[in-house]
């Protein structure tokens, strides 16, 4: 579970229709915002009261055993995340690959793929995003998408999820993707966009401006608080005219 829109609705429709699943996981890179995390305790405890499995975080993890952050990757490697650059492999590392390692070594996946069966996936691609349906070409996977079977898009899965007494969980990102929304990105805490920018500020950068490819967080966050700083001084050049109660 990516714990976005997708997802969320899958499980919930899953949940609905009495569809049991074996094993619900979701990759933590770290540096998830901080209403995913929110959203997981509490989705976790949804599913567990109607029996369904609790939401297991996995992590990407050293050679020591110490876990290993994204954020953390590209402060030490003075870069950033690789979809900046057009690739996906922090994806790769810090969400498919924890959650594969823990499916080769959880025993009921062992067994099944022994006795010369493959795992099911299930894939949070609603039906409006069909060209990202892939038929799985693995020796220990089959994909499964649920959603595009229910015919469901996104806002299919915005209202499933309001109609189930959920919030909307939105979009689920690091708070430092390279493919945030200039929306997105003012509308993070401070706390966030000053880590986002001491990482731009950090990487050795030659063949794009900064986290937003082609322009700098940096240059984006201070041009807004600029902005936002010509009305803290703006005097009211009118009278209120407001009448509370009666004249």
């Amino acid at each position: 579970m990516g714990l976005g829109n997708n997802s969320v609705a899958m499980m919930i429709k899953k949940v609905q229709l009495g569809e049991q699943v074996d094993l619900i996981l979701f990759a933590d890179t770290g540096g998830e915002k901080p209403r995913t995390y929110q959203y997981l305790d509490m989705f976790s405890k949804w599913l567990s009261d109607r029996d369904y499995p609790e939401i297991i975080v996995v992590k990407k993890v050293r050679a020591d055993g110490r876990i290993h952050e994204l954020e953390e990757d590209c402060l030490e490697n003075n870069m950033l995340p690789s979809i900046a650059y057009g690739f996906k492999s922090c994806s790769l590392k810090f969400k498919v690959g924890p959650q594969d390692k823990y499916c080769n070594n959880w025993a009921p996946a062992k067994a099944h793929w022994k006795a010369g069966g493959k795992v099911t996936k299930l894939m949070g691609i609603h039906a409006s995003e069909t060209h990202r349906a892939i038929e799985s070409k693995d020796k220990k996977y089959e994909f499964e998408y649920p959603l595009i079977e229910w015919d469901m898009d996104g806002e299919d899965c915005e209202e499933l999820i309001k109609s189930a007494g959920l919030p909307v969980p939105g979009k689920s990102a690091c708070f430092f993707c390279p493919s945030s929304k200039m929306a997105e990105i003012m509308a993070l805490p401070r706390d966030l966009q000053e880590r986002a920018v001491a990482m731009e500020e950090n990487a050795d950068l030659t063949t794009v401006l900064g986290l937003g490819r082609r322009f700098s967080w940096k240059n984006a966050i201070k041009a807004d608080r600029e902005q936002m700083r010509l009305f803290d001084n703006m005097v009211p050049e009118i009278d209120c005219v407001c009448l509370d109660g009666d004249e």
